[in-house]
């Protein structure tokens, strides 16, 4: 699954769910058609897409009752310029996916589901862009997000707390090797970053100390467009085409593509 991608930080609040939907968006204008799938139980990113459902009919039936993927897939609209791709689809979270852990424990029958489901169901008629917006919990969804793809984005809003995180999920990363029998390949982004704050700057170097070219040059500014484009249900070029928050979504895609970590 070489276009595969879970974006995912054992920190909430740091633009995961914004990135997913954009990197997507940015995907879309590219004449492609992503897939996204929505692994956390809030349901941020199928609410900001209008795709409320119930228990039966999101991913919690794939887990619970074994439903194909394809019969849950919703179309969307996304990047705002139909003609230049402009749409892709949505595997839609519900609230019910809070059970998954309970239900299912961590063995690796329900770990490896998604990836499988994916390969035997999704890509059996050709490749397309995954990208898997995960729960900022450490459990069997965000999980099976990482064992169902080949690479991990991690967002990091510019304060302490979410670079605790992220150290956090480096952590867990590196433990999951001996179970993968691989190295997750991931890459760290900056997102909320304000170039008038020296704490953005501090944080920066650390960062970029620490994981080195693992961390994206491309930064996400905080910007107005950004923030307010959920409120109205649309991603940030659909919102606000011309904004700082589009170009530096566009950029991200640009450095992923070009640095081969992502293939589209």
């Amino acid at each position: 699954m070489d276009a595969s991608l879970t974006v995912f930080n054992q920190k909430g609040g740091v633009g995961k769910t914004t990135t997913a939907l954009n990197l997507a968006a940015a995907i879309s204008r590219r004449g492609l058609q992503p897939l996204l799938i929505d692994l956390d139980p809030q349901a941020h990113l199928s609410a900001i897409l209008g795709q409320s459902c119930s228990g039966t009919t999101s991913m919690f039936a794939f887990f619970a009752d074994e439903k194909k993927l394809s019969s849950l897939m919703r179309p969307i609209q996304l990047g705002g310029q139909p003609k230049a791709g402009g749409f892709g689809d949505l595997l839609p979270a519900h609230s019910e996916l809070l059970k998954v852990d309970t239900l299912f424990g961590k063995g690796p029958n329900v770990l490896n589901r998604l990836r499988l489901g994916i390969e035997d169901d999704l890509q059996a008629h050709g490749q397309r862009p995954v990208l898997i917006d995960c729960c900022p919990m450490l459990g069997v969804l965000s999980l099976s997000g990482v064992f169902a793809s080949e690479r991990v984005l991690v967002p990091i809003s510019t304060d302490f707390l979410a670079v605790k995180g992220a150290l956090h999920l480096e952590s867990t990363l590196s433990a999951l090797e001996y179970v993968l029998k691989r190295r997750v390949r991931r890459r760290y982004v900056l997102t909320r970053f304000d170039a008038r704050r020296r704490m953005s700057h501090e944080i920066a170097a650390q960062l970029e100390e620490r994981f080195g070219e693992e961390l994206c040059r491309t930064r996400v500014a905080e910007n107005v467009a950004i923030a307010e484009s959920p409120a109205v249900g649309k991603d940030i070029f659909a919102h606000a085409p011309q904004s700082r928050g589009a170009a530096d979504y566009e950029a991200l895609l640009e450095e992923l593509l070009n640095s081969g970590f992502l293939a589209v």
